[in-house]
């Protein structure tokens, strides 16, 4: 390979690593640099972390993201004041059956920092005392 074709392959190189890319979310809109680190990353985890899945959730200035009830999550997190104690849920009979789940909650919600955890016996209790903001 000659030397000018040596520089016209570091110099392309070097363009294509400059170039910004964005990816398109689920719900069509693109995430734009400044919103980046924004918003709510949601993460349910098994007993002894022995499995997890996570979600991020935007709420400002409207509900968005990959959370399949981001609108719902969001309407639940405002009726909470943003205090994930203090979420309502939904209420519904579930097994006594053990199989610890743990819920995290760490970002921005409103400009307010938020770094949560709470464990529950099942994902039945975490969906009746949390819903929908950990249902993903």
């Amino acid at each position: 390979m000659s030397l000018r074709a040596i520089a016209a392959a570091a110099v392309l190189l070097a363009l294509t690593a400059a170039v910004p890319v964005h990816a398109d979310t689920p719900d069509g809109d693109r995430d734009r640099e400044p919103d980046r680190g924004k918003g709510l990353f949601l993460t349910v985890s098994g007993g002894g972390e022995s499995w997890i899945r996570g979600v991020r959730l935007h709420c400002s200035p409207r509900p968005r993201g990959p959370h399949p009830d981001a609108e719902g999550a969001c309407a639940a997190l405002d009726t909470a004041r943003g205090d994930l104690d203090r979420l309502r849920g939904d209420q519904h009979p579930c097994t006594k059956r053990f199989d610890p789940v743990t819920a995290r909650a760490v970002g921005e919600w409103h400009g307010l920092r938020i770094d949560w955890r709470g464990t529950y016996p099942n994902a039945c209790v975490l969906d009746t005392e949390t819903d929908p903001v950990f249902r993903f």
